[in-house]
């Protein structure tokens, strides 16, 4: 006759609480990341800048005097005040034609830094893909 032994019980560990842990964690890490990364891509010049070479002919320039008005190079009157909404929508229908056309902002110097950064956060907004800041080789 055979005799049978009894195997013990094998010990197995539940990992369903360590899954629900790891995905709220990722949850977490997934809502958070997008917080602390917010920010505007900006092509800051050295401070020995040289003229940027470009492929492109033209350049959409973007200005802002020292009351905070918007002024953009292309359209029928250059010299226009523009709205934040106007420069927007005429940014992003030149950006649909000419996606590579360089995006510079020609900022007086007396202007806040807030009005530059909203400037350049508008222009992002309309899908700059990066934003550059034009400066005056004649003044050191």
């Amino acid at each position: 006759m055979f005799v049978r032994k009894r195997r013990k019980p094998v010990s197995e560990i539940n990992v369903v609480p360590y899954i629900d842990v790891m995905l709220v964690l990722l949850v977490i890490f997934m809502a958070t990341a997008t917080a602390v990364t917010q920010g505007v891509t900006v092509d800051l010049p050295k401070a020995d800048a040289k003229t940027i070479e470009t492929d492109e002919d033209e350049m959409l320039i973007v200005s802002i005097n020292a009351a905070g008005q918007y002024f953009l190079n292309i359209g029928d009157n250059p010299d226009d005040e523009l709205t934040a909404g106007d420069v927007a929508s005429l940014v992003q229908a030149k950006l649909v034609q000419t996606p590579t056309i360089p995006v510079v902002v020609n900022g007086d110097g007396k202007v806040s830094y807030e009005k530059v950064v909203e400037l350049m956060v508008l222009l992002q907004n309309a899908g700059a893909p990066s934003v550059g800041l034009m400066t005056d080789p004649n003044k050191a």
